[in-house]
């Protein structure tokens, strides 16, 4: 099964198990709209809240706020979104298609990264132990070919993006032969900006309303509340400010499911910072963020930096963690170092004085900002496509199970009596009570005992609890675990303890 066969499958299974739905799907949908289902939201939430826990809870200097969607049309002059909050874009002729220019860029030579990885997992299998790979990539001509084919067109693609060059983008397209998928022709428009920000009104009447913004960021309501949190929180600096929320933004190539959608939530991080300290504590939360994701146990081999080649109008560093998405290594977080442009761009516009006192200096200065940024829905995805599994069972038959790092999971225990009568429903429901309050739960009777398991390995329950006649006499149940099938035998007053060593929030927490 290839990568994009996989990830169809995902999709699907993603639907059949309460995941994610495809957002009015019964009026045919919306593009690049989904809603979270049963599942999808538990994971969602629980996603969201290791992310706030650890930048709260953890960290004595970071607090949280949840500001509001609608801002004051100005903020986002001042942020520099309304002139500067575009995308280059390129129709095809033929097809009558939009794309962005620099993804068709990005797409092709990730194709040409994708020959590279083949050719040498040509010689990790030729060569077996003996395989030399640094030696491989250096000396083999099908990889050298394809790498100097990589270097002149990314060399090509950088300079046009420092330079904002949109005829190079064009050109780059047109000599590299990059296709549009619908047409298969290279009949391309010429490259211009488009706006990502949705515009609405608010008033009520069309002559007295006000043009205002859907917020493409969380940052903004962060920065505009710097004073607010700071004077009434009596922070110091360093510190920083936490949020959760949405975001909209009028994504032309909206795709691959809910990596890139229109509506979206990020949980952003603003760390107020002394300027000339900036460099070190972007270091620091680029390791901080790292450890943060490896933590989950997803295998650091599927992340990896890729640091800006160019930079935002606002930041001095900036890089994004990539995980192995799928469809590649794509950018699941990003940390900037913004410098002061924010609040000094709010201070010039606004008239109001935005800056911080340090009463060890005895003196005032607008604090530069370390930010880091991840994609909740990106998230999600993220675990989702890593979890899946396709496992080959001992009598030839296939179990699929979501590998979900257990504290992370839905449902983090399934209760089943073995069967309807003689008792087992009623234990069974008291084992139910004896854990509700502690972990979320289902309860299962309905089927032989093997597809239940099977049921709750698709959505990645951790545990399956089964209560059978000798339940009744030793006050034991057999405990099947997700990922081994491996199944033991524990009392009934054990169980909290031993679920929650697997399970817990807390725990995950304390390896950070």
């Amino acid at each position: 099964m290839t990568q994009d066969e996989l990830f169809k499958v995902l999709v699907a299974h993603c639907k059949e198990y309460g995941f994610i739905f495809p957002s009015s799907e019964i009026y045919d949908g919306l593009a690049a709209v989904y809603d979270y289902g049963q599942m999808g939201v538990q994971l969602k939430n629980n996603i969201k809240n290791y992310w706030w826990e650890a930048m709260t809870r953890l960290n004595e200097n970071i607090v949280g706020i949840d500001s509001a969607i609608f801002m004051h049309p100005r903020i986002w002059e001042a942020s520099g979104h309304v002139s500067a909050f575009n995308d280059p874009l390129i129709d095809n002729k033929d097809s009558k298609k939009r794309y962005r220019a620099d993804v068709l860029i990005e797409d092709y030579l990730g194709k040409i990264e994708e020959k590279i990885e083949k050719e040498v997992a040509k010689g990790r299998k030729k060569f077996g132990d003996s395989f030399d790979e640094a030696q491989f990539r250096a000396t083999n001509p099908n990889v050298l070919r394809e790498k100097a084919k990589w270097d002149e067109v990314h060399n090509r693609y950088v300079a046009a993006e420092k330079a904002n060059d949109f005829a190079e983008y064009r050109q780059i397209i047109i000599d590299c032969n990059i296709v549009c998928p619908i047409s298969g022709t290279c009949n391309w428009t010429d490259v211009r900006q488009f706006n990502l920000m949705f515009s609405t009104s608010m008033g009520s009447t069309a002559d007295g309303a006000n043009l205002i913004y859907l917020r493409p960021e969380t940052a903004q309501g962060i920065f505009v509340n710097y004073l607010n949190v700071q004077k009434t929180g009596r922070m110091k600096i360093p510190f920083g400010i936490a949020q959760i929320g949405k975001a909209f933004r009028n994504e032309i190539v909206a795709r691959q499911f809910i990596f890139r959608m229109r509506e979206f939530e990020q949980m952003e991080m603003q760390f107020f910072i002394k300027p000339g300290t900036e460099l070190e504590w972007f270091k620091k939360w680029k390791e901080t963020r790292m450890k943060w994701h490896v933590n989950l146990g997803m295998g650091a081999e599927n992340y990896r930096f890729h640091d800006h080649e160019k930079l935002a109008h606002y930041a001095n560093a900036a890089t994004d963690i990539e995980f192995n998405f799928p469809f590649g290594f794509k950018e699941l977080e990003g940390i900037h170092s913004r410098t002061n442009f924010d609040l000094s761009n709010h201070q010039k516009f606004s008239g109001k004085k935005i800056e911080y006192f340090d009463p060890e200096e005895n003196t005032s200065y607008t604090p530069y900002v370390i930010e880091t940024s991840i994609g909740v829905d990106r998230m999600v995805l993220a675990v989702l496509s890593h979890s899946y599994t396709v496992e080959p069972l001992e009598n030839g038959e296939e179990r699929v199970v979501m590998r979900i790092p257990a504290p992370l999971a839905p449902i983090k225990v399934a209760v089943m009596p073995l069967v309807k009568k003689d008792g087992l429903p009623e234990l069974a429901q008291k084992v139910v009570d004896e854990l509700k309050y502690d972990f979320s739960y289902q309860y299962d009777e309905k089927d032989s005992i093997g597809k239940r398991y099977r049921r709750q390995d698709a959505i990645g329950t951790p545990f399956c609890v089964t209560v059978d006649h000798d339940s009744l006499v030793d006050g034991c149940v057999t405990v099947r675990e997700r990922d081994t099938m491996k199944q033991e035998r524990v009392k009934i007053e054990d169980l909290r303890s031993m679920i929650e060593k697997k399970v817990s929030l807390t725990n995950l927490l304390r390896n950070l």
